[in-house]
């Protein structure tokens, strides 16, 4: 007898700095759909924001698209980050540099009301709540978010 998780509502931020940063969201979406395991994906729309750093905004980085997906999914919280790296690797992603620039980054922020602080999973991610890139589109597409153990998606939003 198989065993399966309930669904879990997990939120995936994506961005892109480098190449066709519209494509390569597009494209994080729709693998993101074909996970197995893996319902409803609703995605908000883009915005476009400065490159952040270690020490701070780089307005001469190329600027930054960002958009938040809520992933509706059995799979556990340590699979599913694996196939967000598996994803970004697909579409050139190179982990050289701290917070630099990307063809595609994917974070899970949050997976349920999970939380972890294991180095490997941190959740929720510890510092969603303090990133417009995160909360604006997380907010546009769920009004209603909430952060574990931080409150409102909203809250945070107005706090910085």
């Amino acid at each position: 007898m198989s065993r399966h998780l309930p669904p879990a509502a997990a939120v995936v931020a994506i961005g892109a700095n480098l190449g066709d940063t519209a494509r390569a969201i597009d494209d994080a979406v729709r693998a993101l759909q074909a996970l197995p395991l893996t319902g409803r994906v609703s995605a908000s729309d883009a915005i476009e924001t400065v490159a952040v750093r270690l020490d701070g905004p780089d307005p001469d980085a190329p600027r930054y698209r960002n958009a938040v997906a809520l992933v509706e999914t059995r799979l556990g919280p340590s699979v599913l980050l694996a196939e967000l790296h598996r994803i970004e690797a697909e579409h050139g992603r190179v982990r050289r540099e701290r917070w630099g620039d990307r063809t595609l980054d994917l974070d899970l922020i949050a997976y349920g009301d999970v939380r972890s602080a294991a180095p490997a999973l941190l959740l929720p991610h510890p510092r969603a709540y303090e990133r417009r890139f995160v909360l604006e589109p997380w907010l546009r597409v769920d009004p209603e978010a909430r952060i574990p153990g931080r409150g409102t998606v909203a809250e945070a939003l107005r706090r910085l």
